[in-house]
């Protein structure tokens, strides 16, 4: 009975802690002025309902991304297919993906912004999609990216 309980614990220890500790902004504005603030550069992350979910199970849903995204980004998501976004946000979104050179969903985007008399003005630091060699090659990937001279 009490191996039984253990295992129970520990399955639902794993999933607690994994559900725990990602938090996507799907705010652009705010997640500028974060960025701004903690200097560190965005992760854009452009998907919509009917896109493939690899990335987001083998890639951001690991401990190990957890971990770099923590330390190196700001993590921003738009889902072009969300019904519930305004249709200025929509479009912004839409406008966003084709300024990046976003051609298939998902992707990712890293970039910095600034926000200057109204007016954001985005510096695309590189996109990166699926990586099938799992998340510490998606990781070495985007910090030649995020850190091209080294």
């Amino acid at each position: 009975m009490t191996q039984k309980l253990l295992i129970l614990l520990f399955f639902l220890g794993s999933f607690f802690m994994r559900s725990q500790g990602l938090v996507w902004s799907t705010n652009l504005t705010d997640a500028i002025a974060i960025s701004n603030e903690q200097r560190k550069p965005l992760l854009i992350f452009f998907t919509a309902s009917n896109a493939p979910e690899k990335i987001q199970n083998e890639i951001f849903n690991t401990p190990d991304f957890l971990n770099w995204s923590n330390k190196n980004v700001i993590l921003v998501k738009l889902d072009l297919s969300d019904a519930s976004a305004s249709q200025s946000v929509r479009d912004q979104n839409v406008s966003l993906k084709n300024a990046f050179g976003i051609d298939e969903l998902p992707q990712a985007c890293f970039a910095t912004a600034a926000m200057r008399t109204g007016k954001t003005n985005f510096n695309s630091l590189g996109k990166i999609g699926y990586n099938s060699g799992g998340v510490k090659a998606w990781i070495a990937e985007s910090n030649l990216i995020l850190n091209p001279e080294e």
